[in-house]
């Protein structure tokens, strides 16, 4: 097991944040769990710290745009021990979730004794993916797949408040750092939105992100 004892929990779920909690410094030995209810609190946390060895994230939270907001957090943070808790059954989101870089996918409705033996083969090392992965009855094969917001409307309206603050800046040509000294808040927090906006917006760089983010935020200014 990791010598770090910092955990993060991403759930809008008090009553789950506090099962986890309990499981993580009980069982697990973490000395410190930090619970966020949304992603960009998540995302902040992760920004002014470094020493989180394991964070988790609801798909359902607020913030949450599926597995791209769990790559940017990945790509940013690739010594943090990242996986999925959700409700959700679907074979998609798992196969999404592991696709994006993360350690496992642990459904809401396992028991707590397997929830500890999940999180536990993670801090081991270990990809955990839930039984429902191998039933292919899970779900209909020709189940659409939800993608990204396809018009500006829809990208602007996925993004977290944040976000969209971070994205104005990008558009007025402000570096990471004058957008952290604007907002108050930490670089490795700059960096963490600026990936996921990139993957929101599917482009590559800041040039890119600004012409498409000037766009997008017009669209909402004009509504």
């Amino acid at each position: 097991m990791t010598d770090t004892k910092v955990a993060l929990v991403a759930d809008d779920d008090e009553f789950f944040r506090m099962a986890l909690r309990a499981i993580l410094q009980n069982r697990l030995g973490f000395t410190e769990v930090i619970e966020t209810g949304s992603l960009d609190e998540a995302i902040e946390h992760l920004g002014r710290r470094d020493d989180v060895a394991l964070a988790l994230f609801d798909l359902a939270m607020p913030g949450m745009q599926g597995a791209g907001s769990l790559r940017a957090v990945r790509e940013v943070r690739p010594e943090t021990l990242t996986a999925i808790v959700s409700g959700s059954k679907r074979r998609r989101d798992v196969l999404q979730a592991l696709e994006a870089g993360g350690h496992g996918y642990i459904p809401k409705g396992i028991g707590v004794v397997e929830l500890g033996q999940a999180l536990e083969m993670i801090l081991k090392g270990f990809i955990y993916v839930p039984p429902l992965l191998a039933d292919i009855s899970t779900e209909p094969s020709d189940a659409p797949v939800q993608g990204p917001p396809s018009d500006d409307a829809g990208v602007s309206a996925s993004l977290t408040p944040r976000q969209t603050e971070v994205l104005g800046l990008i558009v007025q040509g402000k570096s990471n750092k004058e957008i952290a000294r604007a907002l108050n808040l930490g670089e490795g927090t700059v960096k963490i939105h600026v990936a996921a906006l990139f993957r929101t917006l599917g482009v590559s760089s800041r040039s890119a992100a600004a012409a498409i983010g000037a766009r997008v935020l017009s669209s909402t200014a004009t509504e």
